[in-house]
Parts: C-alpha cells; structure tokens; sequence
C-alpha cells in the first residue's frame, strides 16, 4: 500500500526511553506461552511489575524513518475512515494515539514487554507496539509486507471502537459472571469483531486522496490473520489444539471476518456476538 498524507499528529514515540532490565523478554514470552498452553490470561503478571521507562515522550516520529512514517500514515487513514464512519452514526470519533516504544512500556493498563506484542490499553486510549513485532511476524510466522503491518495496527484501533461503542466495557462487565470458557467464547468475538473492522478500515480506505493498495496487498493481511489463529498458534506452542482456550479465533475465523469487513464495508455487518456462525 502507499500513503500519501502527512502522517498522524497522535503517534508518540517513546523508543530508546528505559533499560529494558525490569520487564525483558524472557518474562514477556513466558506470559505468552502460558497463555497459549493453559488458555488464561496471565498478563497480570507482566502489570504488576513496575516499568522504568524515562524521559519525555515525543510527538510525532522522525522525518528519515520510513518505518514509523508508515505507521504514523496508517493511523492517519484509520482517523480518516472512523471519522466518518462515527459522523454516519451521529457520534464523534475520539483519535487514539499509538505510542512507539522499545522493549518495555507502562501504560494505564500496567507495565508490559514488547513480547506480549501490540496492544490497545482502553485506559488511556492508546495503542502501543514496539515495531520489532514486524520482524518477528515476517521471519517467525512468514506474514511480512507493509500491509501486514497496518492491518496490525487496524486491528488494535479496531479495539478502540468497541471501547468508545461500549462494547468491550460490557464484556468486562460480564467476566465475574461467567466461566474461563463461556469468557474466552466472548473474547473470541470481541477479537474476531476487531479483525471485522479491520477490514471495514480497508474497504474504505481504499477511497481517501492519499491513500492506495497495490497488487498482493489483501494477501498480505490475509495471510497475518491466518498466522495468528489461535488454532495454529496453540499447535505450534503445545502439539495440540484446545478450542476452549482460544481467545481470539481460529485461522480460518480470523481471515472470514477480516475479509467479510472488506468486502462489505458495512458495519452493521460486523455483529460477531450475535452471528449465528463465526
């Protein structure tokens, strides 16, 4: 894809602030390996740990790093389209910032290592990401190319949408009154409605002055959703699959959803929680 805009005024970088001693990655790939074996989440563990990150945060990214550019492009067209979306509701969009950061970030959810991958905190609503994920998604699970990368990032807005829509707060509501099973069943669908308008963000982009996808594009994010099925994920970590641990949704579910939000653009068609079929 190609960005022709200026790029996000709500990108904060926060790369190189902090040792990185305190929440390495060791810790961090032990929380994800639990959480794949067992099916909990055990990113408590990584909260409860101080981070050490320092110094102020800068807005906005340099000029010569073509990576974080591009990110800042992304979350530019992202604004553009939820802008719109949200004004065909009658609502106004509030813009997340997404913060870039190197190897550990605190943020309003608690401290976090750069392996536990992006993430999107709804207390202060921000998506953070350390951009080394990209290489561990292109050499790890064989899912490069630039579009890849946005549809990460897509995806993690995409959470910040059902925050403003109050949609992942009754989620959270309902966690003490359900199962760890019945809960991950939830999950799946907050994730897999995530990955849905992701897809709605693709479709409409494809319509904004500066934006443009190039051959191979939806491949690119098709193929990132298939890497990061729960299904496939657990098989690689444990030899086996575990359908009632999931929390995010098989391969398969994954590139469905994102595929159904391309093609339709429409987001009332995005209704996970309600499908009779995910």
């Amino acid at each position: 894809m190609k960005w022709f805009g200026r790029g996000s005024d709500n990108v904060e970088d926060g790369r190189g602030l902090g040792g990185g001693t305190i929440l390495g990655g060791g810790i961090g790939i032990v929380v994800v390996i639990l959480g794949l074996l067992f099916g909990k989440d055990f990113s408590g563990i990584v909260s409860q740990i101080p981070g050490t990150e320092q110094g102020a945060v800068k807005q906005g990214v340099p000029q010569n790093d073509a990576q974080a550019q591009f990110i800042s492009g992304v979350l530019e067209s992202t604004e553009q389209v939820w802008d719109a979306q949200f004004r065909e509701m009658g609502r106004q969009y509030e813009h997340p910032k997404l913060r870039l950061f190197t190897n550990q970030v605190q943020s309003a959810c608690g401290g976090a290592s750069a392996a536990v991958g992006p993430f999107y905190c709804p207390g202060d609503n921000k998506v953070y990401i350390d951009l080394s994920f990209y290489n561990e998604l292109r050499d790890r699970f064989g899912a490069g190319g630039d579009f890849a990368q946005a549809y990460v990032i897509a995806h993690e807005v995409g959470h910040h949408v059902q925050n403003l829509l109050g949609i992942s707060n009754k989620l959270h509501e309902a966690r003490g009154r359900l199962s760890e099973t019945e809960y991950n069943r939830l999950s799946v669908k907050l994730e897999l409605q995530a990955d849905f308008f992701a897809g709605l963000w693709a479709h409409h982009a494809q319509n904004l002055k500066d934006f443009q996808l190039e051959a191979g594009d939806l491949e690119e994010a098709l193929t990132a959703a298939n890497a990061i099925g729960d299904d496939k994920l657990q098989k690689q970590a444990q030899g086996e699959v575990v359908p009632d641990a999931f929390t995010h949704g098989t391969s398969q579910q994954r590139m469905f959803w994102f595929k159904k939000g391309f093609d339709t653009g429409d987001i009332r068609q995005g209704d996970t929680f309600n499908a009779s079929e995910l």
